[in-house]
């Protein structure tokens, strides 16, 4: 009798439990259980930095959320931030800024706005005379003559590569100096008036110094026109970014700072030309 009593005593505890939890759950899952919270005001207000260039203070106007993300339309990934961000774009453009205002389990609102950038930042880009408008900007490239011959013909607004045939190549080159960690990204305008047969046009971010007389293939290579890739085989005039080819997306760090060359170079079994404007090494 005693078994008989406990385990009924227990029955009716378990059932009583069971009741009392079931009682204490909302109708609807999607109030008041905190799990679901309520909706969430994203909107922020974004305004330029006084006295700085092209950084803008992008500010949450609601706290109603644990925490906020920031995609600020440049292309990268959206992070974690505060409700108050400077951010920053070296380059003009028109940027689609969105804020992500996440809330209990992982619920999230969205606002976005779009800033205009009128001018790209001067002090971002760490090449010089990458215009080629003067003298001066020739002045600061070398050119790296690993075959005989004069491939190279610098105007006003533009650098000229005419290569010697027979599969020879040459280069221009350009120190600079980076930052440890810094994110840069490299792009220039090229165009060819025919398009290419067996030509290659590559462009290196490295610390070895070119040597004349020898071929460069130092690092990796950071952007590239391939004509055995199956870029280049059309007329072209665009950002290299656009009309290039490769696996590389022309993003770049380096783990020291100090000096690295940027290297582009030119080969080809004919005589194609390949006309280069506004060379870019930006911070990002």
């Amino acid at each position: 009798m005693k078994k008989i009593k406990l385990v009924t005593s227990l029955l009716f505890f378990v059932v009583l439990t069971a009741g009392l939890f079931t009682a204490c759950q909302p109708d609807d899952i999607e109030t008041g259980n905190g799990i679901v919270g309520e909706e969430l005001d994203a909107s922020f207000t974004i305004a330029p930095v006084e006295g700085e260039v092209n950084k803008y203070l992008v500010k949450a106007l609601a706290t109603n959320y644990i925490t906020s993300k920031w995609d600020i339309g440049n292309g990268e990934e959206a992070f974690l931030g505060k409700s108050e961000e400077i951010i920053y774009f070296p380059d003009a453009g028109t940027y689609t800024v969105k804020h992500y205002a996440i809330g209990i389990g992982g619920e999230s609102y969205v606002a976005e706005q779009n800033v205009v950038v009128a001018t790209s930042d001067p002090a971002a880009n760490v090449i010089q005379g990458g215009l080629f408008e003067t003298a001066e900007d020739h002045a600061k490239w070398t050119v790296l003559k690993i075959s005989n011959g004069d491939f190279w013909t610098f105007n006003t607004g533009s650098v000229s590569v005419t290569t010697g045939g027979g599969w020879s190549q040459q280069a221009i080159y350009q120190a600079v100096q980076v930052e440890a960690n810094q994110k840069y990204k490299i792009d220039m305008n090229v165009s060819s008036p025919a398009g290419l047969v067996n030509t290659w046009f590559e462009v290196y971010a490295s610390a070895t110094v070119p040597v004349q007389g020898s071929d460069y293939n130092k690092g990796t290579v950071v952007r590239s026109i391939n004509t055995w890739a199956g870029c280049g085989l059309t007329p072209f005039d665009g950002l290299i970014s656009a009309v290039g080819c490769g696996s590389n997306d022309g993003f770049i760090t380096f783990t020291t700072s100090g000096t690295v060359y940027l290297v582009i170079k030119c080969g080809s079994e004919g005589s194609p030309t390949i006309t280069i404007k506004d060379v870019q090494f930006r911070k990002k």
